[in-house]
């Protein structure tokens, strides 16, 4: 392997690319030359302004995932970037609420890895995690369960695609404020960052071209969070 993988003249599928962090992502990739294919469940339009390629698919769908890799053809990128986050407690919770979570943010994500690897030949995956899996926030219990859930994967796989695949993963802090929030706001209710400052979406772009162009690297987190996850629960 070279040290480097060049991103010009690649094909990337990035799931979720429509949108806040994928949209970065998606965006990030094609300055590099990447052609990609902007999957989106419901944000067609924007999917469209991004990409003339796209593709649409239930994440929640098992036989979606699974017919979603060799639907949009040859690739040599996945970014599994789509995610469901909602504020739910163990005792608040139901079990709908629960596969539903593991759906979309670990089973759907192990699906499309598991086809890429065996399509593929050779290739990248990077999976976005999570700051919160350093630590126990109880306050979405079954999203945080699912995020660390998807860590272990990316290590299994790691192991198991090696060494035609690099599986690698990127875990943000708090990158996009609520809507409506303003700047200073949005900074109190991150919580304590030891850099004393917001991650950007170019942060967290920069860190998946990243991991994707070095081929020596795998199995990895990278955290993009300005130190969050070091405090565990102190945030």
């Amino acid at each position: 392997m070279n040290s480097f993988m060049v991103l010009e003249g690649k094909r990337a599928l990035v799931t979720g690319g429509a949108v806040r962090i994928g949209k970065a992502i998606t965006e990030a990739l094609q300055r590099a030359g990447v052609e990609v294919v902007v999957h989106y469940r419901n944000s067609a339009a924007e999917a469209k302004a991004l990409s003339p390629f796209t593709v649409q698919a239930d994440l929640q769908s098992l036989e979606a995932c699974s017919q979603l890799i060799g639907q949009v053809g040859p690739l040599d990128i996945l970014v599994n970037n789509a995610a469901l986050f909602t504020k739910d407690t163990l005792t608040d919770t139901t079990p709908e609420r629960i596969q539903r979570e593991f759906q979309i943010n670990l089973f759907a994500p192990m699906e499309l890895t598991r086809t890429f690897a065996a399509l593929a030949g050779r290739g990248a995956v990077v999976n976005l995690l999570d700051r919160r899996i350093r630590c126990n926030d109880t306050t979405c219990a079954p999203y945080s369960i699912s995020k660390k859930g998807l860590e272990e994967f990316t290590r299994l796989a790691a192991l198991e695609y090696a060494p035609e695949v690099t599986v690698n993963a990127v875990a943000p802090g708090p990158v996009l404020p609520p809507p409506g929030s303003s700047a200073a706001s949005a900074r109190e209710l991150a919580g304590n960052i030891p850099l004393e400052q917001l991650p950007t979406l170019g942060n967290i772009a920069e860190a998946v071209l990243f991991l994707l162009q070095a081929e020596s690297i795998t199995g990895q987190t990278l955290f993009v969070d300005g130190g969050q996850h070091l405090l565990g629960n102190g945030v």
